[in-house]
């Protein structure tokens, strides 16, 4: 009966799979009838146990690589070794759920934070990159020089970009834009459009916008010409063709043809708005001098250089050309121009003049190396993690090395579960990546990607960045544990070197000092942010409701009907307001040497009620009054800051100089006390106040009561409807407004916050392998300390101190890592908080909590243990 039991199958395919046909037959007949001779001497279960080693033994040539001649590989072999492998593999997985649960999610956490940061990078490193010529085109950007400073303009005089085209060779076009805030209409749409962009017809022949319908040759050249985006052609004429079609443009109501539908712009382009309106609307129609101006600054000019010309070398004519053409008028005005090429790709990232959209290199720099240190911290969990198991597998690995299994197959093996593991982590990652990827474009506030179909390069490059990290971080795993030498192991006398367990220590350490460094920065920029947004501004900006629009004839009109309305305290008229663009005039003011000291300075063009609406306060002389006539057309008021500039040690010395201004001279007849109506990244500016000589910029500043702000709103907007029933009800509010200076600060702290968390999670999933590693390798120490009479409070405390000795060292590296980084951060703002002593501490406790909560698990696990069966363990 025996002798008809046959050997297990599956050692017999193994058998099959590995060897040459030619020698099957010899080997498996052999195999069986010493099979069948153990099987009458031993019985069954020593027969199977001895055929299964025997299969193993003539395996293992084929693994040491020995005696190929005797034993050749076929494509079987490799075939079944790979099988081998994956079947291994995700057996283990599956045993072994925790830990591979623990271990694919950190992974895949951080291969999604490093995706999404890549994509952020990406786009903020490619500004303006789809532009096929982008190497051959520069800003004109100017330096004003003055006696007293030197003023830094990313726009230039109107005159500029024309003549410098038709003096030097080395230019082949030149095209200019200006961002403007235009009324539209169209039937009974109406439309303020802040987006909006007066360009020259040469446009499309410097960038690579796409016209889909119109001539690119001819859309703007003339008058009164359009061309819509694609989203602004839906929002006015829906699904009818837009082409040849009018809109009607201003107060006015000038109609204007649309003559070219334009793709969409980038989003990473510096030049894009809804509307583009051809320049010659203003230049040739709205001001017919402007052209010639060399003194007035308005639009921002590139130009496009032919293949080949040197910009350093056209730099170098510019002095003579400015001497040339406006030397007259800069003796005159006595101030000097100096002209710069800025190149288009360095604009949005390295350039430090004033601009509406601009970006942070620091900041791509912080969120690259905070994605290459979170995909570090996931490759030192997981080298954590599977060491923590070695004692687990040593058996596994004793037993299959004494059955033959060669320290280069068992090494294979771990690599393959390592980057079997890796590729799970990276499908979940795309998976979360593809669902994560709206609400981080909302978070960076603007549209980084549309979507992962859209990012295949950064797929590809994370399966093999995936791969990569399955490869490197498997190889000391896999060769610590190949190397287990199997009668130690199978004795039970394994224990880990010296130099493993410091290894573990140190990449424990190495997590926790980049997620304390990251801590204290999250901190330093929270209160910096929270610093601005407590500063005292030095006016009032709540309650106060900014309506835009209105004519002159219709301000006054307005402004009386919703003086009565209840919730309403009081209103004013302006040019500007704080937090918002304002014009800079030429101005010259009698110093404290008695000269006529000139330069451009920041112009408010106000009514009698803006100075005491907003709360300024007049250090010297008297604000604007109606009792005053001459106050309209001859007065001026400073502040402090321009009192500074023109060399008055006190404010008062400033009331009673001269100035001449845009037209108007007379004397000073006021200082107000400095107060930052620009961010607080920027130091005060001189700033001028004149009565308001006509209705520019259209701003009406209502200051309203805190309780039914609702009803007053929709009171004031139905009253508007009744005087300017031509006109869409624009308003915002002056906080908000003000605030949004902030938005890109705002937003890297949000960013940053959730990076920060994402390092400390991971880093806590290597620190709990490293306690589970830990407790397993203490159990008999701890059964022997509790015989002893140790509490569990003693062994709590004596497994915690290890691990939080390592945040202690870990603090000890980031603290003036941390201090040096942020403080070169805070140098980017004017006005800016220390960093105090009371972070640090923070960030330490903090960093320690999160460690013991980590661990308080394992440890307390381990200390409630029955000292029994923790000496039986061993």
């Amino acid at each position: 009966m025996k002798d008809q039991i046959q050997p297990p199958k599956w050692a017999t395919k193994l058998l099959r799979w590995y060897c040459a046909p030619h020698l099957l037959n010899e080997l498996e007949g052999d195999l069986h009838e010493l099979f069948a001779q153990r099987l009458h001497a031993y019985g069954l279960h020593e027969a199977c146990r001895r055929y299964v080693l025997d299969v193993f033994s003539l395996m293992r040539p084929f693994a040491l690589k020995k005696q190929p001649e005797k034993y050749p590989k076929t494509a079987f072999y490799q075939i079944a070794m790979i099988r081998n492998y994956l079947k291994i593999a995700f057996r283990n997985l599956a045993k072994h759920k925790m830990f591979s649960l623990i271990n694919i999610m950190g992974l895949s956490a951080g291969m999604t934070a490093c995706f999404l940061i890549a994509l952020y990078v990406h786009f903020e490193l490619t500004y303006d990159a789809f532009n096929t010529k982008a190497d051959r085109i520069y800003r004109v950007s100017t330096d004003v020089q003055t006696s007293s400073e030197t003023l830094r303009y990313s726009i230039s005089p109107w005159a500029m970009a024309s003549n410098m085209k038709n003096e030097f060779p080395e230019i082949e076009t030149y095209a200019r834009v200006q961002k403007d805030e235009m009324l539209f209409r169209t039937g009974d749409l109406k439309f303020k459009e802040e987006d909006a962009l007066l360009a020259d017809s040469t446009l499309f022949q410097v960038f690579d916008f796409r016209l889909l319908k119109g001539d690119p040759r001819t859309a703007l050249t003339a008058p009164f010409r359009i061309v819509l985006t694609e989203t602004a052609a839906r929002k006015y004429f829906g699904s009818t063709d837009p082409m040849g079609q009018t809109l009607l443009l201003g107060d006015k109501g000038e109609p204007a043809q649309v003559t070219g539908i334009m793709q969409d712009p980038p989003a990473n382009s510096q030049i894009r708005g809804d509307i583009f309106v051809s320049m010659s609307t203003y230049t040739a129609h709205q001001d017919k001098n402007i052209e010639r101006e060399w003194g007035s600054f308005g639009a921002i000019a590139y130009v496009l250089l032919k293949p080949g010309a040197d910009p350093v070398a056209l730099e170098k004519k510019f002095p003579a050309f400015l001497q040339n053409h406006a030397g007259k008028m800069m003796a005159e005005q006595q101030m000097q121009i100096h002209m710069l090429l800025e190149p288009l790709r360095n604009v949005y990232l390295h350039s430090t003049r004033p601009a509406d959209e601009s970006g942070n290199v620091n900041n791509v720099y912080v969120f690259a190396a905070v994605a290459l240190f979170i995909m570090l911290i996931a490759c030192i969990n997981f080298v954590n993690l599977t060491t923590a198991r070695s004692v687990e597998r040593a058996r596994e690995v004793g037993v299959r090395k004494a059955v033959g299994a060669g320290k280069s197959t068992l090494a294979r093996q771990f690599l393959a579960e390592s980057t079997l593991l890796c590729l799970l982590a990276f499908f979940i990652s795309i998976i979360l990546s593809a669902a994560l990827i709206p609400i981080f474009n909302e978070l960076a506030g603007k549209v980084v990607s549309a979507g992962i179909i859209y990012e295949l390069p950064f797929v590809a490059t994370l399966l093999a960045a995936a791969l990569l990290i399955g490869l490197l971080s498997g190889i000391y795993p896999a060769f610590v544990l190949s190397s287990f030498e199997p009668v130690r192991v199978l004795k039970g006398r394994f224990t880990t070197s010296l130099k493993g367990i410091m290894l573990r220590k140190g990449l424990v350490t190495v997590q926790f000092t980049i997620s304390i460094t990251m801590i204290i920065a999250t901190i330093v920029v929270y209160t910096q942010l929270d610093f601005m947004r407590g500063y005292d501004l030095g006016f009032s900006k709540d309650q106060t409701l900014v309506i835009q629009g209105g004519t002159d004839r219709e301000r006054d009109a307005f402004e009386e009907s919703i003086a009565s309305l209840a919730g309403v305290k009081s209103a004013t008229a302006s040019s500007a307001v704080p937090g918002g663009w304002n014009p800079q005039a030429f101005s010259k003011i009698e110093n404290k040497s008695g000269e006529m000291q000139a330069g451009n300075m920041d112009v408010y063009r106000v009514d009698y009620d803006f100075i005491p609406q907003y709360g300024l306060q007049v250090v010297a002389g008297r604000g604007f009054s109606k009792l005053f006539g001459t106050d309209s057309i001859q007065s001026l008021i400073i502040n402090e800051a321009a009192a500074r500039v023109l060399g008055y040690a006190s404010p008062g010395e400033a009331v009673g100089k001269r100035f001449d201004q845009w037209g108007r001279q007379g004397t000073i007849i006021g200082v107000v006390k400095d107060f930052h109506f620009r961010s607080l990244q920027e130091t005060i500016k001189p700033l001028t106040f004149r009565t308001l000589d006509f209705w520019n910029g259209k701003l009406l500043s209502v200051q309203i009561e805190g309780k039914n702000v609702k009803q007053t709103l929709s009171a004031i907007e139905n009253r508007w409807k009744t005087i300017h029933p031509d006109q869409p009800f624009s308003y915002y509010f002056l906080d908000e407004f003000y605030d949004r200076q902030y938005r890109t600060d705002e937003r890297f702290e949000a960013l940053f916050v959730n990076f920060a968390t994402l390092a400390i999670f991971i880093s806590c999933l290597g620190l709990l392998g490293l306690a589970s590693y830990s407790t397993v390798q203490r159990t008999k120490e701890i059964g022997v300390r509790k015989v002893m009479g140790a509490s569990a409070v003693n062994i709590v405390a004596l497994l915690s101190w290890d691990f939080l000795l390592l945040v202690g060292i870990a603090f000890a590296i980031a603290a003036p890592v941390a201090w040096f980084v942020m403080n070169r951060w805070l140098d980017g703002f004017a006005y800016k908080t220390s960093i105090h002593f009371w972070i640090f501490v923070a960030a330490a406790l903090l960093a320690a909590f999160v460690a013991l909560a980590t661990i308080s698990f394992q440890t307390i696990r381990a200390a409630m243990m029955n000292p029994v069966k923790s000496l039986r363990s061993e």
